[in-house]
This record gives C-alpha cells, structure tokens and sequence, in this order.
C-alpha cells in the first residue's frame, strides 16, 4: 500500500512539472509574439518615416514645382523662416511652430504639386507619415565646391525629419536628413 501511495505522489510531482512547463512554454512564446509584433509596428513606422524624408528631397527636385511661382518647395519654405537653434529648440516631430510641414499618402508622390494632403500612409495598419523641414545655417561651402569660392555663393544647411507613428501609438518614429544646398550669399 505504501508504494502505491509513493507512485501516485510520484505522478502528481510529474503532472505538476509538465503544467509549469507547459505554462512558462506559453507565456515565453506570447511574449516573444509581443516582441516581433513591437519589431514590426516599429519598422513600418520607420519606413513611413523615410518615405516622409524622400518626399521631402523629390519635391524639392520637382522641376515643376521649382518653376512654379505659386508653389514652394519644403526647403525654400524653410529657408524664409528663422534658424532653429538647436540648443535651445527641440527637434520633436509634433512641434508645428518651427517646421515647415509636408505629408505622404497611400497614393505616393505626385510630380508637380506640393505634398501637403494629410491622409493614411497605409491603412493596415494605419500609419500616419509626415515630415518636418527646418533651415539651420548659412555656411561657406567645403570640398569640392572650393572652386567657386570667392563667388557669391553658400550652403544653405537644412535638417529633414521625417516620422511615422502607427493609429495608437504614443510615439512616433523619426529619422533626420542634413541635407544642404548651394544658393546665393544672404548678404548679396
């Protein structure tokens, strides 16, 4: 009788280890499915946030809207606005004061008009992409462009953010663009 009782302790013990195992098999993989699922929503904002940068740099390659006196392009509408100062302002994705703004759409860029319809940069899931623009200085251009010194001249340098959140999400993903431009000296 008593190893019967000893082998039914024994099976319980068994039993019990195979549940916690079971269980900790589970949670280990629905956490591992959170994980990939935050990796994901992540990188799509990402790629929203860089198709928001690209937009940034295609209109302002855009010939059509470069010729057109009606339409400014994100770097000139920029370059009419103050210097950011960097030490003292903050480069977030929702400040609306000191950026100019530019969006993308589902529908991707179309030639000859300004970016600026605000809409789904995809809808599944919906993700939101727009870009900030701010003019930071006015320099004398280095390296291959020392071939012109002494003309009238600068680099006009810019920082291009570009962000992306996800419907719900709390924070958006953003990736910065120095770009610069030569242009005529402001003093001249």
């Amino acid at each position: 009788m008593k190893q019967q009782g000893l082998v039914m302790v024994f099976s319980l013990l068994v039993l019990l280890s195979l549940t916690i195992l079971g269980v900790s098999s589970v949670t280990s993989g629905l956490f591992q499915s959170k994980m990939a699922s935050s990796l994901e929503n992540r990188t799509i904002a990402f790629d929203a946030a860089e198709a928001a940068v690209s937009g940034v740099v295609f209109e302002s390659e855009d010939p059509a809207v470069l010729t057109d006196p009606a339409l400014t392009d994100p770097l000139s509408e920029a370059r009419q606005q103050n210097a950011i100062d960097l030490a003292n302002q903050d480069l977030s994705c929702f400040d609306n004061i000191n950026w100019t703004d530019r969006s993308m759409t589902q529908a991707g860029l179309t030639s000859g008009v300004r970016q600026v319809v605000a809409g789904a940069y995809n809808t599944n899931p919906s993700t939101a992409s727009w870009s900030k623009t701010a003019f930071v200085r006015e320099q004398a251009c280095l390296g291959s462009s020392n071939v012109i010194s002494g003309s009238s001249i600068n680099c006009h340098v810019f920082l291009v953010r570009g962000c992306g959140q996800l419907a719900n999400a709390g924070y958006a993903v953003a990736n910065t663009l120095t770009t610069s431009v030569f242009a005529p000296a402001s003093g001249n």
